[in-house]
């Protein structure tokens, strides 16, 4: 008999599970995070704290919204969706060298942020490929197991003897070619 699963499990399925490409992953990441730089802007006067500690989340779902085939996106988009994101509350005066200027400077002061959203996007991202190269090759040994010896299609039983007298697998089985 299974098991209920824990209530904190149950809530969490209930989340959508969107699988974004490597592109809307960035897309995705990058609004978000620009709404999050205003709201921060308007409510709290540009408080680097919140916007970090907004930015974890952000990059969470943005590893795990992902899809399996642009993994590797995630770490790379959570960055530029950070320095988006910053462009409201990074200050600055003057034209744009002054924009241009507070931007590198928030990007300077703000690294321990952005370093860790990164680790953290990279993380899910990591544990999600090798999760996925396990699953693989689980698939491919039992792909393998469920051929049917003798049918010419995998490794019979003949392999193995054929493998300790040290010919090779499946040498003399099948109709002899002349010699030319």
């Amino acid at each position: 008999m299974r098991r209920p699963a824990p209530p904190v499990v149950v809530a969490l399925r209930r989340f959508p599970r969107p699988r974004l490409t490597g592109l809307g992953a960035g897309l995705f990441a990058s609004a978000a995070m620009l709404v999050i730089g205003f709201l921060d802007w308007l409510l709290f006067d540009g408080a680097p704290a919140v916007f970090g500690l907004l930015f974890l989340p952000v990059s969470a779902l943005t590893a795990l919204w992902v899809r399996r085939a642009d993994l590797v996106t995630a770490p790379i988009s959570v960055p530029i969706a950070f320095a988006v994101g910053v462009v409201p509350i990074a200050g600055g005066s003057g034209g744009f060298g002054g924009q241009a200027m507070a931007l590198v400077t928030a990007l300077a002061v703000h690294a321990g942020w952005l370093y860790g959203g990164t680790l953290v996007a990279g993380l899910i991202t990591s544990i999600r490929k090798v999760r996925d190269m396990g699953r693989r090759q689980r698939a491919a040994a039992v792909a393998r197991s469920a051929v049917a010896p003798g049918t010419g299609a995998g490794p019979g039983p003949g392999a193995t003897q054929a493998a300790k007298a040290g010919a090779r697998p499946g040498a003399g089985t099948g109709p002899r070619r002349p010699a030319p």
